[in-house]
């Protein structure tokens, strides 16, 4: 059996209390009987229902919830006027059809009764939207907070893992033997890969607590790495750049970029013998930033690599930085060529 959610639970509970409330003024209070009472109520509580349903569907649809709380507040006033003067509408056509209203009423004019019953309607519709716009609110600031508290910790995560990535020994062990094969034969180059390295590992150690970073400081770190790179594999690594200058003021997460560049030197070009392309590709398509890495190889289901720091994080920080409007896939372009490909909203949209 279907458990019943939790906003009709409170819908059957809020107007069955609204009937209860009735009856027991209507048996405390009266004057004189009323021969309709009853099925009046009963009816009016069921416009009721029908009526904060739709207001309630009016509300998603246009997704007030979701704006901040300056214009919930005004949108919270107008809503509750406009329903109220629905709800009265129909209240009263209702009324005036099946024979309910009272020998006061009878005189009014449909606009007349309308405007007074809506006036009497407005505070309470008021009421409903206040405590499904606060329960809304208390909701979304507490998903906001923990978001923001699983990003803070993965930061730092993926800080330690990019500290650990760029210093480990092997890349160290790499970097200094090309720089010793240079020192002799090419002094001036050698003292040019010392300052490329230290940018990496500044870069690395200074990523803290950053959320994004501009894409031109990342391409920069990225071209010193290649630069390194080039040293081991001289010829055999050949690098193309394809970057929109509008693109690099654009946010990206840290070191995300490099991640995937050192995926695809270490999982593509390293594996070729004769070697490959590493491309990079920065543009904007369809309102969205595009980067891409496209390089030589194939994927045979390597997708992360040795110490965990790969595509996995890459995909996750995406999400929780930008939600749905951002997406990542790596795959075969065709036979000789990987792409991996990052889509992520364009600041300030």
């Amino acid at each position: 059996m279907k458990k019943l959610s939790s906003y009709w639970l409170c819908q059957l509970i809020g107007w069955s209390a609204y009937c209860i409330l009735y009856i027991f003024f209507y048996y405390t209070i009266r004057t004189k009987p009323q021969p309709n009472f009853f099925s009046g109520l009963f009816m009016d509580a069921l416009t009721g229902l029908i009526v904060t349903h739709f207001m309630r569907l009016f509300i998603r649809a246009l997704g007030l919830i979701q704006l901040p709380l300056s214009k919930q507040i005004i949108y919270l006033f107008s809503t509750s006027l406009l329903f109220a003067f629905i709800y009265a509408f129909l209240s009263v056509s209702l009324a005036d059809i099946m024979g309910y209203e009272t020998g006061s009423m009878k005189n009014y004019t449909m606009f007349n009764k309308t405007v007074r019953a809506a006036s009497g309607t407005f505070m309470f519709l008021l009421i409903w939207n206040l405590i499904y716009f606060t329960y809304h609110y208390v909701i979304k600031s507490r998903a906001d907070k923990l978001d923001k508290m699983r990003l803070e910790s993965l930061v730092k995560e993926l800080q330690l893992k990019t500290i650990k990535a760029h210093i480990n020994p092997h890349f160290i062990f790499n970097a200094l033997n090309s720089i010793r094969a240079l020192v002799d034969e090419n002094p001036g180059r050698a003292r040019t890969a010392i300052t490329e390295l230290s940018n990496i590992l500044r870069s690395s150690m200074q990523a803290e607590k950053q959320e994004t970073t501009p894409l031109e400081k990342e391409l920069n770190i990225v071209k010193d790495y290649l630069a390194l790179e080039h040293i081991r594999f001289e010829d055999r690594l050949q690098v193309e750049y394809d970057i929109d200058d509008d693109t690099l003021d654009q946010p990206v997460p840290p070191m995300m970029l490099q991640t995937l560049v050192e995926n695809a030197i270490k999982h593509g070009i390293s594996k070729q013998i004769d070697g490959g392309l590493v491309k990079i590709i920065s543009d904007f398509k369809d309102d969205h930033h595009e980067l891409i890495v496209q390089n030589t190889g194939k994927l045979n289901g390597s997708t992360t690599n040795s110490d965990g720091f790969g595509l996995t994080s890459t995909n996750n920080r995406l999400k929780l930085l930008f939600g749905s409007k951002a997406s990542f896939e790596i795959k075969d372009l065709n036979e000789k060529m990987v792409e991996a490909k990052v889509i992520m909203p364009v600041n300030g949209m």
